[in-house]
Formats: C-alpha cells, sequence, structure tokens
C-alpha cells in the first residue's frame, strides 16, 4: 500500500537522523582511535635550529677522543625498555612516535596505531601501522653498545635507563637503514646527506649531555657532517 506523503517524510527524517546517531555514539567509546591531522614537529628535520651548528662545533671540539674498550653489553643493562622516565603516562616509544610521525592516529592517548614517517636516514616515505611496527623503529642515535663501550659500563643502573630512554637520543626512523646502522657510530656509519648536519648535532648534543667520549673516527666523520649545515 502507498505511505501518504506526510509519512513517507517522517519515515525518511527517522531514518536520517539514526544514521547520525549511530557514528556519534560510536566515537565516544573508551579506546577508540583518534587522528591527529597536524602531528608534532619531526624531529628528523633536515635543518637545526638557529646557533646548533655553532653550539656542536665547540661542543665537539671539547669531547675527549677515546678508543672503544669495554665488552660484555647487554641491553638489559640499560634498564626498562621504554620506561616512561618523563612520567607523561606514556611509554617513551609511543612518545616519540607520536613526535617524530604525521598524520598520527592512536587508541586512547598513547598507542600510536598508524601514521606517516618521512625518514632521516634514507629520505623515504614510510607508512607506520602497529601490526607491523618493525617498518619503524626507535633507534638511539648514540648507540647504546657503543656507549658501554666508551664508558657507560661504568655509571650506575639508573643513569644508563635515563640514558636508554632521553627523547634527546632517540628518533623514529625506518627499520631497514636501523638495522644497516645497528650499533656503529658516524664513523662507520651515515646517514643520507641531507641529514648528516642534524645527525651531527643531535650526537654531538647527547655526547655533551653525558661526557661520552668519540672515537677519532666518529670525531671526524662528525666534522665532516657538520661541514654540510
Amino acid at each position: 500500500m502507498t505511505q501518504p506523503p506526510v509519512l513517507l517524510k517522517a519515515a525518511r527524517t527517522a531514518a536520517a537522523g539514526l544514521a547520525l546517531a549511530v557514528p556519534l555514539a560510536t566515537a565516544g567509546c573508551e579506546g577508540d582511535v583518534g587522528l591527529s591531522q597536524t602531528g608534532s614537529p619531526s624531529s628528523g628535520s633536515t635543518k637545526p635550529a638557529s646557533g646548533d651548528e655553532a653550539k656542536a662545533r665547540k661542543n665537539l671540539s671539547g669531547l675527549r677522543i677515546a678508543s672503544a674498550t669495554d665488552g660484555g653489553y647487554r641491553r638489559d643493562k640499560f634498564g626498562t625498555r621504554w620506561k616512561d622516565t618523563d612520567h607523561n603516562g606514556c611509554d617513551q616509544r609511543n612518545d616519540v612516535l607520536a613526535r617524530d610521525l604525521t598524520k598520527v592516529e592512536k587508541k586512547g592517548r598513547c598507542i600510536v596505531l598508524a601514521g606517516r614517517l618521512d625518514d632521516p636516514y634514507s629520505g623515504k616515505q614510510i607508512t607506520f601501522e602497529k601490526k607491523d611496527a618493525a617498518e619503524v623503529q626507535i633507534d638511539h642515535v648514540y648507540p647504546l653498545a657503543l656507549a658501554w663501550r666508551m664508558g657507560a659500563s661504568r655509571w650506575s643502573e639508573d643513569r644508563r635507563e635515563q640514558f636508554a630512554n632521553d627523547h634527546d637520543n632517540l628518533l623514529a626512523v625506518w627499520g631497514v637503514p636501523n638495522r644497516e646502522k645497528s650499533d656503529s657510530g658516524p664513523g662507520e656509519w651515515k646517514p643520507q646527506k641531507g641529514f648528516q648536519c642534524v645527525y651531527a648535532v643531535k650526537y654531538v648534543a647527547v655526547a655533551k649531555e653525558y661526557s661520552l667520549p668519540v672515537t677519532r673516527s666518529d670525531h671526524d666523520a662528525l666534522q665532516d657532517f657538520l661541514a654540510r649545515c
């Protein structure tokens, strides 16, 4: 039987209201996925902040030159992996992903589910999805194993844990170059030319902050990288 026009209009209005209500109700669920359109400024910028290059040159000249000596490195010597040392409620891995990726999707306040990485080490654009988390890794700019061999073996456990979870020494990068880099210093491994200046600035800043020496080959490579600034 054909419905009167008034009844048809009322039925359509009710259906449209129901369609709008469903996504609105779903959006209020705990643990929902949110999308950050802008993301935070990437730590993979190819240009250092004003004055950082000059500061890095000065600090590099003051770093002690030494040879890597101490063996016996183990990852657990640097404490809890990705510990929330800044006490913001999120672990350091998710903090760095949220900082370095763009178009970030999160579950709740902390867990990064997806995003896009402009990989500083290779220059490639990488899509991150949590189900394939190894595609984007968190690198220690001054490697933990190298730090151990350069004197961190004699630090307290708390200081090693602080070093391993320090945002200044952490960088979200593509897994391929990160595996190639492993525990090498800048004298043995280098990122793409466009990132070498910023990489050197970061490396020197961490070495200075933790009073870590550098090998002669690492010192010379850092000097070359800073010449690209």
